[in-house]
């Protein structure tokens, strides 16, 4: 249930809100040194101010190949460098941008909920099979699902938080 939480929290951090934030190059790759990189092991990503994002390449070789993976990504970002680092600025988004990112959102929580769910099920169906196998008591396997809804519930909870934290920061302007 940690897990799927903290999938949860991953899967949002990339998503564009009106704020910058490095988190949402995580998912961009660079092609670097022959392979596949992510752009935070090529290079020092910043964010001097609410709507401008810095990317310091350690290799200068590489600016032109980060700026071309941004412009190329989901993000709809438009990159420019002086030769040295790449400046992004982050224009607000528009009130229809902003509920379909609610949306995502709300779809990633409904689906870590129904993950939760799942664990809760095979848990309990675990305990059933513990119980004909006689290897727990009755008022073990009772207080073992009891347990386990009180977990789920908690997890439940948080994903709920995560999921109205991320709209609050996605609705402000």
């Amino acid at each position: 249930m940690k897990k799927t939480t903290a999938n949860l929290r991953e899967n949002i951090a990339s998503l564009r809100t009106g704020r910058a934030s490095a988190a949402l190059f995580d998912k961009i790759r660079v092609d670097a040194y022959g392979d596949k990189q992510a752009v935070n092991q090529v290079a020092n990503i910043s964010v001097p101010e609410a709507r401008l994002v810095i990317i310091s390449p350690w290799d200068k070789a590489l600016v032109g190949e980060i700026e071309k993976a941004i412009r190329n990504s989901e993000l709809s970002l438009n990159p420019s460098n002086d030769g040295k680092v790449i400046r992004i600025n982050i224009p607000p988004l528009t009130g229809e941008r902003r509920k379909e990112l609610v949306k995502v959102v709300k779809n990633h929580a409904e689906q870590s909920k129904v993950a939760l769910r799942n664990i809760r099920r095979d848990g309990n169906d675990d305990l059933k099979r513990q119980l004909k196998a006689s290897e727990i008591t009755k008022d073990d396997e009772e207080k073992a699902q009891k347990d386990l809804l009180e977990l789920t519930k908690k997890y439940t909870a948080e994903i709920d938080k995560i999921f109205t934290d991320k709209e609050t920061e996605i609705m402000e302007d």
